[in-house]
């Protein structure tokens, strides 16, 4: 099949998928309209990655497709017989730490001495700019206290591995995002407590202790295990270090909605402006904007099981990790199109 074949097939099968779903929806058939919808969503993205110029927006719609399959068949998303699927959230945060910790060495730690002035910038906004709007966004809400605390808790967590997709899919500065990503995540433990503390203790009563060892627990062991791993055993085990970083990323109501929405964007937006108010790079602040506006959501949902309130302060991180990624690759795609001006070797210049 040639590209402009399968352009074309796909190109029809979507708008055979798409019509399907609009009249399944007027004549109220909801649950045959779920997979019209999911087929809609699993063909346009086959349709956008033959495309020249849309490509980029593939992943957008996978998200889209992955969350329209959530809300039409949840209970494949709940559990098998009498096995829930939130039993394993921490585990494979767990996973996802120790498979960070492989892909680390001492070389990603001295990265922070080699951009001091980024890593810093970028650690300033993400623990006070997301913090602050989370704080702001659930004081002015009427939701009940413990969803409220939930968006505080979201705004409290470092950043998450998908930061690093797309700061490599909108072409900004990886270097930067990685080693931001692995600092934030290593001081959670540390500020993800006081801050919650701080913020949320009007909505819920906050152990900082038992969080701090709960975080510890879900963020600093694992880490260090793959560290280990990486320095003692790299290269002795050649199926486990190529399939580890891939598991990490695998591993990867209308108000509240409305507010996560916000929280999310104005990371981005204040993230962005921030970074280059105080001097940085094109490539650069475009990472720093995507490491401030996209949370570990994963992490804060580990964090509220451990507390024992997933069905409510994990709802605001539920809600907000597939918005994340439908508005960051949706940025990224974006940015893509629209390459740095200025060089991203500034940064190390402006360093010296």
């Amino acid at each position: 099949m040639t590209k402009t074949q399968g352009l074309n097939l796909f190109g029809a099968l979507t708008l055979i998928a798409g019509l399907c779903s609009i009249v399944l929806f007027v004549l109220q058939q909801w649950t045959l309209s779920g997979p019209a919808v999911i087929l809609f969503f699993i063909f346009l993205v086959l349709f956008l990655r033959k495309t020249e110029h849309f490509s980029g927006f593939a992943f957008t719609f996978v998200i889209f497709a992955a969350v329209a399959a959530s809300l039409y068949c949840p209970e494949l998303f709940i559990g098998v017989g009498d096995f829930e699927f939130k039993g394993l959230i921490v585990p494979l945060l767990m996973i996802i730490m120790f498979g960070m910790g492989t892909s680390m060495s001492v070389n990603d730690f001295v990265r922070v001495g080699k951009m001091p002035k980024g890593v810093l910038i970028g650690l300033v906004l993400q623990f006070s700019i997301m913090p602050i709007v989370g704080f702001s966004l659930a004081t002015m809400s009427d939701l009940p206290p413990e969803i409220a605390a939930g968006i505080i808790l979201v705004g409290c967590s470092p950043s998450g591995l998908a930061s690093n997709v797309m700061a490599y899919i909108s072409g900004a500065n990886l270097a930067l995002s990685l080693t931001l990503t692995a600092v934030s995540t290593l001081l959670a433990p540390f500020i993800t407590p006081f801050y919650m503390s701080l913020f949320a203790d009007q909505f819920v009563p906050i152990d900082a202790m038992a969080m701090f060892l709960s975080i510890s627990k879900i963020v600093i062991l694992p880490i260090i295990l793959g560290l280990a791993f990486n320095h003692f055993l790299h290269g002795k085990f050649p199926i486990v270090d190529k399939a580890m970083p891939k598991i990490s990323m695998l591993g990867i109501g209308l108000i509240l909605i409305v507010l996560v929405l916000i929280h999310n964007i104005l990371g981005y937006v204040l993230g962005y402006g921030s970074a280059r108010v105080m001097g940085m790079d094109e490539a650069s602040s475009r990472t720093i904007a995507f490491e401030v506006g996209m949370q570990n959501s994963g992490l804060a949902s580990g964090i509220a099981l451990e507390m024992g309130k997933v069905a409510s302060m994990g709802l605001a991180p539920a809600v907000f990790g597939p918005m994340m990624n439908i508005t960051g690759s949706s940025l990224a795609a974006w940015w893509r199109g629209k390459p740095p001006q200025e060089p991203k070797d500034k940064l190390q210049a402006n360093e010296q």
